[in-house]
């Protein structure tokens, strides 16, 4: 058995070596991702880039696990938290662009339970935009109820929404994927569950390692284990009314995703480091820069690979939709743009350009396409950063890919 001793020597090596390459012209990228080391704390990492369906930036280094000192390899996966949402979203555009869905038809007209308690005419734009008033659950939600699919759907179609549809909107941290989920059990004539469609249809196919319900045959030594923020920090980190609404138990952020129903960690296993065979379509999503990056390279090359129709990724690319009271989100305390299950790029949150969609995660991870520039671009961590939607790490990797696609 090594000592902690004996691994100091490996740690010291791997802890800022960076392996990979990037293609002419996108050494400025490398050396943004090399800063982050330097300067950010950086401690396992990867990016992938593609352009115009080739791969230009591929880059990996760190370390995979802190307690061993194990390396982050070209293959290791991450959990992404709610970067899973642009996978969902994927999976939702090629079920539209199949027409097994109507973006504009209501939900009950899938799921006719959910016409209960004032959702009847919440349209499936409306709840992927955030505006169903759907964020939190006051029934139970725990690990049992995510387990079973039935339950659930129980559960999500006796919930009372906040507002009016389509009044207000408020990020719907946790429970949006849960409700992408059974509709897309509900339209799939095969009634597979969301992460088993993104598998057969996305993942697969293009030869993506990315998962939003993770196999049992998934060794651990393929996952990097998290390096938590500490809270005091998050606290500090957050815009001040974001961070005061945080900390107040009636708001919808902290129903949303402070208060544990099912909270965030509910995809942690103690023994397998990620739980195995559970979906949380909205945080749950494990996969390498490399897959994620293949996976929007699909959408941002015009789809299809997959048998996109050019009519869904225009949809996509649509500007976003506002509710009736804008952009301002009840959740998140300030303007944030999100369409068809994608954020999208704002003001206040630029990435490429007007028609790109993406989605970043808790901690620093982000995947996008942008159809426009023909990019796709990807980046995960395993030392969590205090923000919920920004991260100085993956901003400054963006600005200089900016720098060289413009």
């Amino acid at each position: 058995m090594s000592t902690a001793t004996d691994r100091a020597p490996r740690l010291l090596r791997a802890e800022h070596e960076i392996r990979g390459s990037v293609s002419r012209g996108f050494e400025a990228v490398r050396e943004a991702f090399a800063e982050n080391f330097s300067r950010r704390k950086e401690l396992g990492v990867a990016c992938c880039v593609y352009l115009h369906g080739e791969k230009v930036v591929d880059l990996w280094g760190g370390i995979r696990d802190k307690a061993t000192g194990e390396p982050w390899e070209a293959d290791t996966m991450v959990l992404v938290f709610s970067a899973t949402k642009g996978f969902a979203a994927m999976v939702m555009a090629l079920a539209q662009s199949r027409g097994l869905l109507d973006y504009e038809e209501r939900v009950c007209a899938y799921w006719p339970e959910f016409a209960q308690q004032g959702k009847e005419s919440v349209t499936i734009r409306q709840l992927l935009a955030h505006q169903a008033g759907l964020f939190a659950f006051d029934e139970r939600v725990d690990r049992s109820v995510v387990a079973d699919l039935d339950r659930l759907a129980a559960v999500m179609a006796r919930q009372k929404p906040a507002w009016p549809p389509g009044e207000r909107q408020a990020y719907h941290a946790l429970s949006l994927g849960f409700y992408e989920g059974e509709l897309l059990r509900r339209v799939d004539p095969e009634h597979r569950t969301l992460g088993q469609f993104f598998q057969d249809e996305i993942a697969s196919p293009l030869g993506a390692d990315v998962y939003i319900r993770l196999p049992e045959d998934v060794p651990n030594s393929k996952l990097a284990t998290l390096q938590r923020p500490n809270p005091a920090a998050v606290i500090v980190g957050l815009p001040f009314r974001l961070a005061l609404s945080s900390m107040n138990p009636r708001s919808p952020i902290f129903r949303a995703l402070v208060k544990p129903n099912p909270g965030p960690w509910v995809v942690l296993d103690d023994e397998r480091i990620y739980a195995r065979n559970l979906e949380v379509p909205s945080g749950g999503g494990v996969g390498s820069a490399r897959g994620i990056a293949r996976a929007y390279s699909a959408f941002a090359t015009g789809g299809q690979e997959l048998g996109l129709r050019p009519e869904t990724l225009q949809a996509l690319m649509a500007p976003a939709v506002p509710a009736a009271h804008g952009f301002r989100d009840e959740g998140l305390k300030c303007e944030a743009r999100f369409s068809l299950g994608f954020f999208r790029p704002s003001p206040k949150f630029p990435f490429g350009r007007a028609g790109a969609f993406g989605s970043p995660g808790s901690g620093g991870s982000f995947g996008l396409a942008d159809p426009e520039r023909g990019v796709a671009y990807a980046y995960v961590t395993n030392r969590m950063g205090p923000n919920v939607i920004e991260d100085a790490r993956d901003i400054a990797l963006r600005e200089a890919l900016s720098s060289v696609v413009p």
